[in-house]
């Protein structure tokens, strides 16, 4: 079963030994059409403008101006309406996707580690690549070379254990970390 997730921070429990944990709070959401198998339409608000697309979505399924965005998910519900979260109380294991954290434009010591040279005596090299080129043959710089370029911001799924769920607040708690910025919007998936 998948479900849309908002992710609040991390935490520790208070237990001995403590751990990290983040917290993530489950997006209302409601089914507006169960497709073939277990899939779903699923409505649920993402706290952004929406368009006349979506205003024609919302009439069609007979939402309110709360959900604005429609996903297709993984669903336990057998018809429409609000989403199930049963399963999640059971739930062992879950597979987070999220953007992570976008860094713009990065050189090359921050986007992969490279040590640079040295700052002093005269030196021209700090922070720069270095030589990329490869003499007379094959004259071209090779296929994924280590370059400057657009760091982060892309999607990345971690698995992890679930420490506990609260379905009066639709609060999950996770072991250990999760990508993105506290805030963001991504999506869970139970995993057996």
């Amino acid at each position: 079963m998948e479900y849309i997730v908002e992710k609040i921070g991390m935490s520790r429990t208070i237990g001995v030994p403590s751990v990290p944990v983040t917290l993530l709070k489950v997006k209302e959401a409601k089914v507006c059409e169960i497709l073939d198998g277990d899939r779903a339409i699923v409505a649920y608000s993402s706290g952004k403008k929406f368009n006349k697309a979506i205003e024609g979505q919302q009439k069609k399924y007979g939402l309110d101006k709360a959900f604005n965005r429609f996903v297709t998910l993984k669903v336990a519900n057998k018809e429409a309406g609000d989403l199930d979260l049963t399963p999640l109380s059971e739930a062992k294991r879950v597979k987070a996707s999220f953007n992570s954290k976008g860094r713009g434009f990065s050189g090359v010591v921050k986007r992969w580690n490279f040590g640079g040279g040295p700052d002093s005596h005269g030196s021209r090299f700090h922070r720069a690549p270095g030589s990329v080129g490869m003499c007379e043959f094959p004259g071209r710089i090779m296929k994924g070379q280590k370059m400057p370029g657009h760091y982060g911001n892309k999607k990345i799924t971690v698995q992890n254990e679930v420490v506990s769920f609260d379905p009066e607040n639709m609060i999950l708690v996770v072991k250990g970390s999760i990508p993105g910025a506290n805030g963001a919007l991504g999506k869970i998936r139970i995993v057996k």
